[in-house]
């Protein structure tokens, strides 16, 4: 069985995705720049948090922002230094995680934001990783209130009986 995707929570997604140098045509050299890495920079360099302090607010382990923070300097550094473009695109990001549980077989796994909002009758929503079902309730620990970034669907429960991905696709 694959390992589940962790994501990492972002707490604003930026207004311009593409930065150009002006003397570089727009088709030249590029580095790819994940919304999460974004998030790192803005924590680390802009905000001035502690490590510790970024890593918790985007859920992941120190190690792992540590990473994400490296791999999103040297692509911009190359940018920079080399004149290429900067285009921020996808990654395993989420503006939140819920802790879902299936009401057929017990099951219990963490769901995006962005796939809670899903429709669960159609492909590209949730359901359970065991057993399939759409039978699915959150149960309430949402990191962020509904409004703010949360849940929706506290208390809810979510019906279907689809076959499709039942983690979407976090590059997209």
């Amino acid at each position: 069985m694959a390992r589940p995707v962790k994501w990492r929570r972002i707490e604003q997604l930026p207004a311009v995705t593409h930065f150009v140098p002006s003397d570089v045509p727009s088709a030249g050299p590029e580095n790819i720049l994940k919304l999460e890495e974004l998030e790192a920079v803005r924590l680390k360099d802009l905000e001035g948090l502690e490590q510790s302090e970024c890593a918790d607010k985007m859920g992941v382990s120190r190690q792992t922002f540590q990473r994400i923070l490296q791999s999103a300097r040297v692509k911009l550094a190359d940018s920079l230094i080399n004149g290429k473009a900067v285009h921020i695109v996808g990654g395993h990001f989420t503006q939140n995680v819920c802790l879902v549980r299936c009401l057929d077989c017990g099951r219990e796994w963490t769901e995006s934001l962005e796939n809670m909002a899903a429709d669960p009758d159609l492909p590209h929503g949730f359901a359970c990783p065991a057993c399939r079902s759409g039978n699915t309730q959150c149960d309430q620990s949402c990191a962020a209130p509904p409004g703010r970034g949360g849940c929706h669907h506290h208390g809810r429960h979510h019906h279907g009986n689809h076959h499709g991905n039942h983690h979407g696709n976090p590059e997209t």
